[in-house]
This record gives C-alpha cells, structure tokens and sequence, in this order.
C-alpha cells in the first residue's frame, strides 16, 4: 500500500463574512505533518476539507489525483481515508463493538467475519479490546476518543486526517496514540492537527496556520531556528518592543524578540519560533 498524496492549493472557504481559510497551500506524501495553530487559525476547516467533509469556496484539493467535488472521486477519498473529528458524535448508548462495527459497515466491509476481525482487532490496538460489550456512555472521555481513533483505522487507510487527537487523552493514551502514528507513518500520511507546539516536534514537517492564512511550512527544526539568536532570560521584567515574555520558576523572565545589549542568550525552542511568528 503507498501512502497517499495531498496537493491542496488556494484553498479558501468562509462563513458568511469571516474567512476560516485563504489561499492555503500543502502539498504531502507519507509521514506525519502537523498543522499547528491556534483555536480559530483554520485547523478544523483545513482537516474537513481533506475529509472531504466540507468542499472549498475556491482552490483545489487533490487526494492521489482524485477531486472530491466529484462524487465518484469523493467515494474513492473516503474508501482510502481515515478521519478523527473533533466530535466523533458518538451513539452513546449503543454497544462499543457495535459503533465500530456499523461504521465499517458504511466504509464498505461486507465480509462479515472478516469485518468482525478487523473490528475486534482495531478496538484491541486502541487499548478498547475489554470493552468491546460496553455502552459507549460507560467510556471516559479519553476512552470515547481512543474509539473515534479506532473507527479512523478501520480498512488501514492511505490517508489518516486527525483533528486533535489527543484532546483529553491522559499520559498513557497519549504515549499510545504516538505509538500508533508512529507505526503507521512509513506507509501513510497522516495529517495531524494540534494547538501544542510538543505534539508537532515529533512530526517530520509543520504548517503553522493563522487567521486562515500559511505561515510557515518546514520542519520542526526549521521552525525552532526562526528564534534562533532572539530567546534570552533576564532578571528584570521585559523591556518595550519584547515580542513575548513570561515568568519562570525561578523567578527569572524569558523573553523573545531583539535582544538588548548583553542579554543572556539561550537555545530556542519549537514554541520560541512558533511565537515568534504569530505573538
């Protein structure tokens, strides 16, 4: 199986008089790319575009050629997709085996103990296995997104777009869910979105969205580097012009922007050149 490709370009879309997206390009095939930004930069709209859950206003999206505005070619995205949104609108009182079982039903899988299998065994690589008999109402909530994540891996898709995968996942769920991307990132592509600057360090590349427009597209190293020579701590609270600053535990202000003659310079971080972006 080859991993899909993704060409999206001048991708806009608006809602009324607001614009979620403007000219957004991106171009991907295999591995793991984060769309990073905060709430509101258009994370959410870019992932249901991909989807195939929303079609643009205007520009293209390409999934392996295929064009989602064509009914036939939607068909096919979604034979070969995998989509966690943010709310899996889950039945919550039907069984967990069932949810999942329905929805490979709708994917196409009508080989019933083949289907039955892949069910049993995608629930089992979410950690969801034991509860396979349960309500959906009697998940936590980090286990009713570890289910989401298990209906997105049915059918072992080309293309998996994930919308905030590890919303109110725990420490383990979330080493779990980084697992299971990690796993997959050699024969898929895999679209990840996050507002955590940590989640999108593990990526092999970064779209950093805001107010619905491309801020930067490149690796997490190359983003760190946009701070390259503009973080330092200081003792004394931030002086005029600092782009972004905040207190430590010690006491001390970290701060970015342009440095004031001998400033205490220090390495950036991945967050440093986010912010120095988009503070």
């Amino acid at each position: 199986m080859t991993a899909a490709q993704v060409l999206a370009h001048g991708v806009a879309k608006r809602f009324g008089a607001r614009a979620a997206l403007e000219g957004v390009d991106l171009r991907v095939q295999g591995g793991v790319i984060a769309v990073l930004g905060a709430n509101g930069s258009g994370k959410t709209t870019l992932l249901r575009c991909l989807a195939t859950v929303m079609l643009a206003d205007s520009g293209s999206v390409l999934i392996d050629g295929l064009d989602p505005r064509r009914e036939a070619d939607r068909i096919e995205i979604r034979r070969r997709l995998g989509y966690l949104p943010q709310d899996a609108g889950l039945h919550r009182s039907a069984r967990v085996f069932d949810v999942v079982d329905y929805l490979a039903v709708l994917k196409g899988h009508d080989d019933d103990r083949r289907r039955r299998r892949q069910v049993f065994s995608v629930l089992e690589r979410v950690g969801l296995g034991d509860r396979a008999a349960d309500a959906v109402s009697a998940l936590s909530g980090g286990m009713q997104r570890r289910l989401g994540l298990a209906q997105a891996l049915l059918g072992d898709p080309q293309l998996l777009v994930l919308d905030e995968p590890a919303a109110g996942l725990d420490p383990d769920e979330r080493f779990r869910l980084r697992e299971i991307i990690a796993e997959r990132r050699h024969r898929t592509t895999i679209v990840v979105s996050t507002h955590l600057t940590d989640e999108a360090a593990g990526c092999e590349s970064v779209v950093v969205l805001a107010f619905g427009r491309v801020a930067f597209t490149g690796t997490p190293d190359s983003l760190t580097a946009l701070a390259a020579g503009r973080a330092w701590v200081q003792t004394n609270p931030p002086p005029a012009g600092t782009r972004a600053s905040w207190q430590l535990s010690d006491g001390r202000y970290r701060c970015l922007g342009a440095p004031p003659h001998g400033a205490e310079l220090v390495a950036p971080t991945l967050e440093d050149g986010y912010l120095v972006l988009t503070a």
